[in-house]
């Protein structure tokens, strides 16, 4: 009964009565498997050669009856001779005809002797080929509407989510200063939040706690605790622990919306408000999304943390000088449950160009969202 199923899939494949799921599985199966394509290739021949036969037994059959009319009619005399003499003269007229008949006979009868040796040695694989090919194909159905119906639930989860998840109540910038995770921002961005998550440059969002917060320096250390986040290498940037020249040109990135924006300007007073020491003044464009955002200097140093918080009493930024993250992380260092912070100390960016520093900064530079 196996036997035949491949024969009969080759003639109904033949015949173009196959279905077009199981036609285009057959003919993967023909490509996959050069015995059965030789199989199938061999049968048509075989099939087209019965077909010429039978037709030549019908031309055959239709000169006898021609001629016997003939004989009936009179039109042509029948033979005196006996049966030997007939023989002869049906001979010289129907040779051809008997001859190509013969000749297909005998192609015929050795094409048959072929395909079943051939079959016969085959069958057993040829067997296991159909039955998987089957299987494939049912298997192959019941994953695509399975992947259909997991792909709608998590669209429909997707959609839910979306629609229910809470807005953050506030947003802004913060950066690494350890590629482990570690990063730094304004205290006055995470003060009143009860979760914190920080998010990249390509939208991978990650949760993140508050390590240490101090109001006075407006200064927070933040880390990474997700899986999913995946440590950098050595940051390309360093911090810097001096002072900076007044007029030095400056730039920072941040997230004053959800694409990251580039701003630059310089430096316009090394005091902050009211002569702040721990701050300084720059002239640069600042919204309060940009708050927590790193200040760097032309040789990718940071300088400063950009704070926002007196923007609307003077219409002026401030950033908290740098130096400032190694007192936050004096502090932060009594804490047992934190591994020793690593800060970056030399700047990989000096002498590249504004547009190849930032694409090796952009990475390191994530949006803080407070819910």
């Amino acid at each position: 009964m196996e036997d035949i199923l491949l024969l009969d899939a080759t003639e109904r494949y033949l015949r173009g009565e196959m279905g077009e799921d199981e036609r285009r599985a057959f003919e993967e199966l023909r490509k996959n498997n050069p015995e059965v394509d030789q199989f199938v290739v061999e049968h048509h021949f075989f099939l087209e050669e019965m077909g010429r036969y039978g037709a030549t037994k019908q031309v055959k059959g239709a000169i006898h009856e021609i001629h016997n009319r003939l004989e009936e009619t009179g039109e042509i005399k029948p033979l005196k001779s006996g049966g030997s003499g007939k023989v002869v003269q049906m001979w010289n007229r129907y040779k051809r005809t008997i001859a190509v008949a013969a000749s297909i006979a005998g192609l015929t009868a050795l094409l048959i002797s072929g395909l079943v040796t051939n079959f016969s040695s085959k069958s057993i694989e040829q067997r296991q080929q159909v039955e998987s090919l089957r299987r494939e194909v049912n298997t192959l159905k019941t994953a695509t509407n399975n992947q259909s119906r997991v792909l709608n639930e998590v669209k429909g989860k997707i959609e839910q989510t979306a629609t229910t998840a809470p807005a953050p109540k506030f947003e802004g910038t913060c950066f690494l200063i350890d590629a482990r995770g570690y990063l730094v921002t304004n205290q006055h961005v995470v003060k009143s939040a009860d979760a914190i998550r920080v998010q990249n440059t390509r939208g991978q969002d990650f949760k993140a706690r508050v390590v240490y917060t101090d109001s006075d320096m407006d200064i927070a250390v933040l880390k990474i605790e997700d899986d999913n986040f995946k440590t950098f290498g050595a940051l390309p940037y360093s911090i810097k622990k001096s002072s900076t020249d007044l007029a030095e040109p400056i730039f920072t990135l941040g997230f004053p919306r959800e694409e990251i924006v580039y701003s630059e300007g310089y430096l316009s007073a090394k005091t902050g408000y009211n002569g702040d020491t721990l701050s300084c003044q720059i002239s640069i464009p600042a919204n309060p999304g940009n708050s927590g955002g790193p200040v760097l200097n032309r040789n990718g140093e940071v300088i400063g943390i950009l704070s926002t918080r007196q923007i609307a009493a003077e219409g002026v930024v401030f950033a908290i000088n740098a130096r400032n993250i190694f007192k936050a992380l004096d502090e932060v260092k009594k804490d047992s449950t934190v591994k020793n912070i690593r800060v970056p100390m030399t700047s990989n960016l000096k002498g590249l160009d504004r547009v190849q520093q930032v694409k090796k900064i952009q990475d390191c530079i994530f949006m803080v969202k407070g819910y």
